[in-house]
């Protein structure tokens, strides 16, 4: 039966984390995790669901950015395969009036990635599947299919991709259930948010190896005295077998990351993730080639091709896809299949509202159908939110759990949506009458 978009809602959804400084990092010391959030409804009334992740202000322009694409779905015969959500990726991605505002970044190609995600979800609710196992039924021709191969071929050709998934093929079924049997790894960055004090991050480290993770993630990069302390005190905490990644967040020029991270490096962080700016291909690979600890970064990196830039320099030891800061499913499958291509582990960040839930779908079918690996590669865990979702991520001896439920897990509770909505819902209205009464 032929369904038809006749639904697309846009809502502003804020919650007030930095009230707690849950969040908090060197660069971003009062977030307000955010989702520019859409809803796609079909005549017959099914639902698929996507949004963009922000730190508050500015989240109306996301959401402004989303309502724009409306156009391009509303009337739109419903996607179910993989060549209706390559040619809705295409046309989000390809409107030359819309391109202009990036090309191809900043918040028109989030919103993409919005939209796309939400189509996605609708997808794979159809099928009466998850997101990873939807993905990870296609053939590799269909998922070749949904890559757009522009400014690529220089590093990665549909031929190369194709091999790489026809060579993961044979195992798909046993590393399938494997993975419903044993879940992914974790990692958790829970302890370790900047504007905590030291007994918190001592207990919060403690707890997260009492929980079975393996590896926690300081942020860094406020005060360099302070970082050594900080990072003297979580390698007490967990002892010599837990690994510990730390995270600048953007913070460093070159030669401040490679001064920070030799300080550091007594204490064996595992990874430095975002030492400087996310655009600077060549400061990474400075910085990776001036100290001893591995590069990690990508949760800011705007699309494919600075990712095929980072990889073709040898710039980063560790990739960190984000499932909502490029165009959605489609974009990071080619970044998925340039990592498999030059041997990069993936590692996700998460985290934020609803992150963790996204991008666990796409470490798994990456697992499944791509690199056929979990050596190296664990995904980020943030214990935020997670209870204003119908279908929230499930975490079990620092694994996450394989999703059964059909769709994306991207689906928000509309308690949540109508109590966190700005700046009208109820949460925000009561803030506001608090600041008026002590104004």
């Amino acid at each position: 039966m032929s369904q038809t978009v006749t639904g697309f809602e846009v809502h502003d959804i804020r919650f007030p984390t930095s009230e707690q400084l849950d969040g908090s990092d060197a660069m971003n010391p009062d977030p307000d995790y955010s989702a520019a959030y859409v809803v796609l409804r079909t005549e017959d009334g099914a639902e698929g669901h996507g949004f963009c992740f922000t730190i508050g202000r500015g989240n109306e322009v996301t959401a402004a950015a989303i309502e724009a694409l409306r156009p391009y779905v509303v009337g739109r015969r419903a996607p179910h395969t993989a060549a209706d959500l390559a040619a809705l990726s295409f046309e989000l991605t390809h409107d030359s009036q819309l391109r202009w505002l990036g090309p191809e970044k900043g918040v028109m190609h989030m919103a993409a990635g919005a939209v796309i995600n939400a189509a996605w979800d609708l997808a794979a609710k159809n099928a009466s599947k998850p997101v990873w196992e939807f993905l990870a039924g296609m053939t590799p021709e269909e998922l070749v299919s949904l890559v757009d191969f522009r400014y690529l071929s220089d590093a990665l050709t549909p031929d190369e991709a194709l091999a790489i998934l026809r060579a993961a093929e044979p195992g798909r079924e046993e590393r399938a259930a494997r993975l419903r049997a044993e879940g992914y790894p974790a990692y958790t960055t829970s302890p370790g948010w900047l504007g905590y004090s030291d007994t918190k991050l001592v207990t919060l480290a403690e707890q997260a190896v009492a929980d079975g993770f393996e590896q926690i993630k300081l942020k860094v990069g406020g005060d360099l005295d302070d970082d050594v302390r900080r990072m003297k005190l979580a390698r007490a905490a967990v002892g010599p077998g837990i690994r510990i990644a730390v995270d600048a967040n953007q913070r460093w020029d070159v030669s401040d990351a490679v001064r920070w991270m030799s300080a550091l490096a007594p204490y064996e962080p595992h990874w430095i993730e975002e030492p400087t700016s996310p655009d600077d291909i060549l400061g990474h690979a400075a910085i990776r080639a001036g100290q001893p600890v591995k590069v990690a970064t990508g949760e800011h990196v705007a699309n494919r091709v600075v990712f095929k830039q980072l990889l073709q320099a040898g710039a980063v030891d560790f990739v960190q896809i984000d499932a909502a800061r490029v165009a959605g499913v489609n974009e990071n499958l080619a970044i998925l299949l340039l990592a498999a291509k030059y041997g990069v582990p993936v590692c996700p960040h998460a985290g934020g509202v609803g992150l963790c839930e996204l991008v666990q779908h796409l470490s798994m079918f990456d697992y499944v159908a791509v690199s056929g690996s979990r050596e190296d590669r664990v995904i980020e865990y943030v214990d935020h939110l997670h209870e204003h979702f119908a279908d929230p991520v499930v975490i079990e001896s620092g694994h996450y759990t394989a999703p059964v439920a059909p769709g994306f897990s991207a689906r928000m509770l509309p308690e949540s949506i109508a109590e966190h909505s700005y700046p009208d819902g109820p949460v925000w209205q009561a803030r506001r009458t608090i600041e008026e009464i002590s104004s």
